[in-house]
Protein backbone atom coordinates (compact mmCIF):
# COMPACT_ATOMS: atom_id res chain seq x y z
CA UNK A 1 0.00 0.00 0.00
CA UNK A 2 1.52 3.47 -1.34
CA UNK A 3 -0.12 5.42 2.05
CA UNK A 4 1.46 8.54 0.53
CA UNK A 5 -0.12 8.17 -2.66
CA UNK A 6 -3.44 7.51 -1.10
CA UNK A 7 -3.41 10.30 0.79
CA UNK A 8 -2.58 13.07 -1.93
CA UNK A 9 -6.63 13.77 -2.31
CA UNK A 10 -8.38 16.80 -1.26
CA UNK A 11 -10.84 14.56 0.41
CA UNK A 12 -10.23 13.15 3.97
CA UNK A 13 -9.59 9.79 3.25
CA UNK A 14 -10.67 8.30 6.70
CA UNK A 15 -13.14 11.48 7.23
CA UNK A 16 -12.55 14.38 9.68
CA UNK A 17 -14.36 12.60 12.55
CA UNK A 18 -12.58 11.10 15.20
CA UNK A 19 -12.92 7.24 15.71
CA UNK A 20 -16.66 5.32 16.52
CA UNK A 21 -14.18 3.42 19.48
CA UNK A 22 -12.80 6.82 20.54
CA UNK A 23 -16.13 8.66 21.12
CA UNK A 24 -17.58 5.35 22.64
CA UNK A 25 -15.14 5.31 25.29
CA UNK A 26 -14.62 9.26 26.09
CA UNK A 27 -15.02 8.33 29.58
CA UNK A 28 -11.73 6.11 29.39
CA UNK A 29 -9.17 9.06 28.32
CA UNK A 30 -7.51 10.35 31.40
CA UNK A 31 -7.89 13.96 31.55
CA UNK A 32 -4.79 15.81 30.15
CA UNK A 33 -3.32 12.86 29.30
CA UNK A 34 0.31 12.78 27.47
CA UNK A 35 -1.12 11.12 24.10
CA UNK A 36 0.61 8.96 21.26
CA UNK A 37 -1.21 7.89 18.40
CA UNK A 38 0.22 6.00 16.23
CA UNK A 39 0.08 5.55 12.46
CA UNK A 40 -2.36 8.36 12.81
CA UNK A 41 -2.91 8.97 9.37
CA UNK A 42 -4.80 12.66 8.60
CA UNK A 43 -5.22 13.40 11.79
CA UNK A 44 -9.23 12.43 12.85
CA UNK A 45 -8.13 10.73 16.00
CA UNK A 46 -5.41 13.31 17.50
CA UNK A 47 -7.20 16.34 16.92
CA UNK A 48 -10.30 15.07 18.57
CA UNK A 49 -8.08 13.97 21.20
CA UNK A 50 -6.30 17.63 21.84
CA UNK A 51 -9.83 18.87 21.41
CA UNK A 52 -10.57 16.91 24.44
CA UNK A 53 -7.54 18.44 26.95
CA UNK A 54 -4.95 15.73 25.84
CA UNK A 55 -1.35 16.66 24.90
CA UNK A 56 -1.10 14.21 22.05
CA UNK A 57 2.08 13.30 19.90
CA UNK A 58 0.91 11.59 16.92
CA UNK A 59 2.72 10.19 13.70
CA UNK A 60 2.10 8.94 10.44
CA UNK A 61 4.89 7.19 7.60
CA UNK A 62 3.23 9.97 5.21
CA UNK A 63 4.00 13.46 4.42
CA UNK A 64 0.36 14.28 2.73
CA UNK A 65 -1.41 12.48 5.69
CA UNK A 66 0.39 15.09 8.27
CA UNK A 67 -0.42 17.91 5.61
CA UNK A 68 -3.32 17.36 5.63
CA UNK A 69 -3.60 16.71 9.87
CA UNK A 70 -1.87 19.98 10.67
CA UNK A 71 -4.72 21.47 8.78
CA UNK A 72 -7.25 19.56 10.33
CA UNK A 73 -6.23 20.89 13.55
CA UNK A 74 -5.71 24.61 12.87
CA UNK A 75 -9.28 24.60 11.68
CA UNK A 76 -9.92 23.17 14.96
CA UNK A 77 -7.70 25.77 16.75
CA UNK A 78 -5.37 22.79 18.49
CA UNK A 79 -2.10 22.05 17.87
CA UNK A 80 -1.19 17.98 18.46
CA UNK A 81 2.88 17.46 17.91
CA UNK A 82 3.10 15.68 14.34
CA UNK A 83 5.49 13.45 13.07
CA UNK A 84 6.58 11.72 10.15
CA UNK A 85 7.57 8.41 11.02
CA UNK A 86 7.49 4.50 10.05
CA UNK A 87 6.11 2.67 12.70
CA UNK A 88 9.43 0.56 12.46
CA UNK A 89 11.49 4.18 13.21
CA UNK A 90 9.34 5.47 16.19
CA UNK A 91 11.73 6.03 18.76
CA UNK A 92 9.14 3.86 21.51
CA UNK A 93 11.22 4.48 24.67
CA UNK A 94 9.50 8.10 25.09
CA UNK A 95 6.59 7.14 27.48
CA UNK A 96 3.06 8.73 27.55
CA UNK A 97 -0.36 8.17 29.40
CA UNK A 98 -2.46 7.18 26.65
CA UNK A 99 -1.34 5.29 23.38
CA UNK A 100 -3.93 5.18 20.68
CA UNK A 101 -3.70 2.60 18.28
CA UNK A 102 -6.61 2.73 15.75
CA UNK A 103 -6.69 0.44 12.54
CA UNK A 104 -2.55 -0.11 11.54
CA UNK A 105 -3.44 -3.85 10.00
CA UNK A 106 -1.12 -4.03 7.33
CA UNK A 107 1.64 -5.16 9.11
CA UNK A 108 2.81 -9.34 8.90
CA UNK A 109 2.89 -11.32 12.13
CA UNK A 110 6.65 -11.25 12.08
CA UNK A 111 6.36 -7.01 11.70
CA UNK A 112 3.86 -7.10 14.31
CA UNK A 113 5.46 -8.40 17.03
CA UNK A 114 7.87 -5.76 17.62
CA UNK A 115 5.57 -3.08 17.26
CA UNK A 116 3.31 -4.24 19.79
CA UNK A 117 6.20 -4.43 22.01
CA UNK A 118 6.99 -1.05 21.09
CA UNK A 119 3.23 -0.08 22.13
CA UNK A 120 3.74 -1.69 25.44
CA UNK A 121 7.24 -0.13 25.96
CA UNK A 122 5.72 3.61 25.24
CA UNK A 123 2.84 3.29 28.64
CA UNK A 124 4.43 4.65 31.54
CA UNK A 125 3.38 3.36 34.80
CA UNK A 126 -0.24 3.23 35.08
CA UNK A 127 -0.28 4.05 31.34
CA UNK A 128 -3.46 2.73 29.53
CA UNK A 129 -3.57 1.62 25.56
CA UNK A 130 -6.58 1.90 23.53
CA UNK A 131 -6.35 -0.91 20.37
CA UNK A 132 -9.03 -0.86 18.07
CA UNK A 133 -8.56 -2.89 15.09
CA UNK A 134 -10.38 -5.68 12.61
CA UNK A 135 -11.04 -9.35 13.18
CA UNK A 136 -9.90 -11.67 10.29
CA UNK A 137 -14.16 -11.90 9.21
CA UNK A 138 -13.60 -8.28 8.30
CA UNK A 139 -11.92 -9.61 5.04
CA UNK A 140 -14.94 -11.78 4.24
CA UNK A 141 -16.86 -7.46 4.51
CA UNK A 142 -14.38 -5.76 2.52
CA UNK A 143 -15.58 -2.85 4.27
CA UNK A 144 -11.85 -1.61 4.86
CA UNK A 145 -8.63 -2.92 5.89
CA UNK A 146 -6.19 -5.23 4.09
CA UNK A 147 -7.52 -8.13 2.49
CA UNK A 148 -5.26 -10.59 3.81
CA UNK A 149 -6.55 -12.65 7.60
CA UNK A 150 -3.39 -12.91 8.66
CA UNK A 151 -2.79 -9.07 9.32
CA UNK A 152 -6.13 -8.80 11.37
CA UNK A 153 -6.48 -9.28 15.36
CA UNK A 154 -8.52 -11.54 17.92
CA UNK A 155 -8.99 -10.79 21.26
CA UNK A 156 -6.75 -14.09 22.33
CA UNK A 157 -4.24 -12.71 20.47
CA UNK A 158 -4.28 -9.11 22.20
CA UNK A 159 -4.76 -10.85 25.48
CA UNK A 160 -1.52 -12.97 25.05
CA UNK A 161 -0.02 -9.94 23.37
CA UNK A 162 -0.20 -7.61 26.08
CA UNK A 163 -0.59 -10.20 29.52
CA UNK A 164 0.79 -7.51 32.24
CA UNK A 165 -2.21 -5.18 31.16
CA UNK A 166 -5.35 -4.70 33.54
CA UNK A 167 -8.23 -5.24 30.97
CA UNK A 168 -11.04 -2.41 31.03
CA UNK A 169 -12.57 -3.54 28.07
CA UNK A 170 -11.67 -6.43 25.42
CA UNK A 171 -14.42 -7.57 22.75
CA UNK A 172 -15.09 -8.55 19.16
CA UNK A 173 -18.12 -7.22 17.58
CA UNK A 174 -19.67 -6.06 14.40
CA UNK A 175 -20.51 -2.57 13.75
CA UNK A 176 -21.84 -0.74 10.79
CA UNK A 177 -19.22 2.03 10.53
CA UNK A 178 -18.84 5.42 8.31
CA UNK A 179 -15.90 6.93 8.68
CA UNK A 180 -14.60 8.11 5.22
CA UNK A 181 -14.89 6.50 2.25
CA UNK A 182 -11.86 3.90 4.05
CA UNK A 183 -13.89 2.33 6.55
CA UNK A 184 -17.50 2.37 5.24
CA UNK A 185 -20.08 -0.42 6.18
CA UNK A 186 -20.68 -3.62 7.98
CA UNK A 187 -17.21 -4.48 10.05
CA UNK A 188 -15.93 -7.07 11.96
CA UNK A 189 -14.03 -5.16 15.05
CA UNK A 190 -12.05 -5.74 18.19
CA UNK A 191 -11.02 -3.42 21.19
CA UNK A 192 -8.80 -3.46 23.65
CA UNK A 193 -8.14 -1.17 26.31
CA UNK A 194 -6.18 -1.72 29.22
CA UNK A 195 -3.80 -0.48 31.68
CA UNK A 196 0.29 -0.94 32.79
CA UNK A 197 1.01 -1.43 36.22
CA UNK A 198 1.92 1.12 38.10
Amino acid sequence: MDWNTRFDTSDYVFGTAPSGFLTAHTGLIPPGARTLCIADGEGRNSVWLAQQGCDVTAFDLSPNAIAKAEKLARSAGVSPDFNVSTIEGWDWSQTYDLVVAVFFQFLSPEERTPVFAGLRRALAPGGRLMLHGYTPKQVEYGTGGPGDPANMYTADMLRDAFPDLTLLRLAEYEQELNEGAGHKGRSALVDLIGDAPR
